[in-house]
């Protein structure tokens, strides 16, 4: 007898087991060098400035007083005043830091702070080497006037102007610019961010070789005087704090 056909089953597979799970990333180490594709670390840690108040009830009915007597006439004295100045204050005026940088043989820049740590709220550019100005500076008070016309029409902040006549001394030396902080303003300016005053010499790559020669600086700190919305004076006062101040830049719109 023929023998049946039978199928056997077919013996079914089991599924492969699944991967094992990929364990998760740890982070970096402080120790391990950032790859070249990475972007660079901020080297610049300076705050902002303060936010300005809105002025009180008070302070404008005073600035209201204030403007009426200044529309009577002006007489001049026949001599200067000297600058009232208290325990190494100028009385009225309030305490900012200021900083003239730049090479020796190219044009000074003075960058004004509320104070070492913050970013500046004023950056200037002077048409004047940084070697010369420091110079005069060392054989007596240097008095800076930085003038600009006046607009009604416009309503702009003084230190916001863009461009002034600058005058050293009661002569002409070409304009001064405002200008926004670059990265080597914020580089120089981190570098002397625990410095309150002095001066010296900062290191670079190209100082020695530079033809415009060192990179200079003179810290000290500024005396704001606020006459009115379109006079402004800072004055540098002497780090000993017993004389009066070495330069004074006056910003005047006429």
């Amino acid at each position: 007898m023929p023998t049946p056909k039978h199928k056997l089953p077919t013996p079914k597979r089991s599924p492969p087991p699944p991967p094992p799970p990929t364990p998760p990333t740890p982070p970096p180490s402080p120790n391990v060098v950032v790859p070249e594709h990475s972007p660079p670390i901020p080297q610049v840690y300076l705050q902002k400035p303060s936010p300005k108040k809105n002025p009180s009830k008070s302070t404008k009915l005073f600035r209201r007083v204030r403007s009426v007597f200044r529309s009577f006439p002006v007489i001049n004295p026949p001599c200067k005043m000297p600058v009232p100045i208290h325990d190494g204050h100028i009385h009225g005026g309030k305490q900012l830091t200021g900083t003239l940088f730049g090479h020796r043989k190219s044009r000074v820049n003075l960058a004004i702070q509320e104070n070492p740590r913050c970013l500046p709220v004023l950056v200037l550019e002077l048409s004047i080497q940084t070697g010369k100005l420091l110079q005069d500076m060392g054989l007596g008070l240097v008095r800076i006037a930085l003038e600009c016309e006046k607009h009604p029409s416009e309503k702009i902040k003084l230190i916001d102007e863009p461009i002034w006549t600058m005058y050293c001394n009661g002569r002409k030396a070409g304009y001064a610019v405002k200008r926004e902080a670059t990265d080597d303003d914020l580089k120089v300016i981190q570098m002397l961010h625990a410095m309150s005053m002095g001066a010296g010499v900062l290191p670079g790559d190209t100082a020695d070789s530079s033809p415009e020669g060192e990179l200079t600086y003179m810290r000290a700190y500024f005396e704001r005087v606020t006459g009115s919305k379109d006079s402004e004076t800072y004055y540098m006062m002497n780090p000993d704090g017993n004389s009066g101040p070495e330069l004074s830049i006056f910003f005047v719109r006429v």
